[in-house]
């Protein structure tokens, strides 16, 4: 009888520190993809006016009315959802850190903003750890909210109607998606 409680008593001990070793603790990985949980507050179909000063691209890889493959999980449903390219533009494209304006948890990397969504952006790309205010409104929050540059890239964007793998509404004028994240291929 001493066995079986002593027995009993380890079983439970045991059970108590693998649940506890079992616990979500965040990891380099989840503070990485932030963004992408925040993304049920983002402005998912968007009216399709650009910035002014966004320069059309010349000569785009996937020319406006082409069909393409999103390669990119920006949100849930995006991955492998077919499009129809709704605009191509040249620019340096962002992703950016920063606590939006209505207050809640730092967005890490939100891809992407444009060098034309950011307030008295000059002529020449920023830079990495350059401190901006925005002026996108991709997201709640997001317009007027300060961030700090987490890296850049001169490319080719591209804004997408397309239809969720996931089912729901068709998305219309998405910002942005790059040239990398887009494929002919499924």
């Amino acid at each position: 009888m001493v066995k079986n409680k002593l027995f009993i008593t380890m079983l439970l001990s045991f059970s108590l520190v693998l649940s506890a070793c079992g616990k979500d603790e965040p990891t380099k990985k989840n503070e990485e993809s932030q963004d992408h949980a925040d993304h049920g507050e983002m402005n998912h179909s968007g009216t399709g006016e650009v910035p002014e000063e966004l320069k059309k691209a010349e000569n785009p890889t996937y020319k406006v009315g082409s069909k393409t493959v999103i390669k990119a999980d920006h949100m849930k449903g995006m991955d492998g959802a077919e499009a129809t390219i709704t605009g191509a533009y040249d620019t340096t494209v962002y992703t950016v850190s920063y606590t939006p304006t209505t207050g809640g948890k730092k967005v890490k990397n939100h891809k992407w903003v444009i060098h034309e969504e950011i307030k008295d952006a000059g002529d020449k790309p920023l830079t990495q750890g350059t401190e901006v205010t925005l002026e996108a409104d991709h997201m709640k929050g997001m317009k007027g909210a300060k961030a700090t540059i987490d890296s850049a890239e001169q490319t080719t964007v591209y804004m997408v109607d397309y239809t969720p793998t996931t089912g729901g509404e068709r998305i219309k004028n998405h910002k942005w998606v790059t040239e990398s994240e887009l494929s002919k291929d499924k």
